[in-house]
């Protein structure tokens, strides 16, 4: 079951429109979707997690905790900063929507394994995000 929750912020479209694209997204990934919780905050509230959990003290556009018990059924609680989400898509000149999309994915793909920290895992996840952007039903 995936469900999100507003902390701290408003947006102005529906996220429960990208459920049906992430659990295909993650059975195209031979997984099974578990329990899927999205936080939506502002940056305030994603750098007092960041600072709590990961003793970053810096901001950022999304914090991904890994909750499965078992490796093939994902589960997890991701937090995204909208906030940040806003501020990258006008830093790339893309749609807020685009951004979006590309943030919750980024936060499906790290609870599914992939990394970012090498120069070849950043390939690689663009490398899924761009592909699975390409499915994403238009509106």
């Amino acid at each position: 079951m995936i469900k999100y929750q507003l902390d701290r912020i408003a947006i102005t479209l529906d996220p429960v429109f990208y459920f049906p694209w992430i659990k295909h997204i993650i059975k195209e990934e031979n997984h099974q979707p578990g329990d899927i919780f999205f936080h939506f905050c502002n940056d305030e509230f994603l750098l007092k997690i960041n600072r709590e959990y990961l003793q970053h003290d810096w901001f950022t556009d999304i914090i991904t905790f890994p909750l499965s018990t078992r490796p093939e059924i994902i589960s997890g609680e991701i937090f995204i900063s909208i906030d940040r989400v806003r501020e990258n898509a006008s830093a790339l000149q893309t749609g807020f929507e685009q951004e979006f999309a590309r943030v919750l994915i980024h936060g499906v793909l790290h609870l599914l394994g992939y990394d970012d920290h090498s120069d070849e895992e950043k390939r690689l996840m663009r490398s899924k995000e761009d592909y699975y952007l390409s499915l994403l039903p238009q509106k």
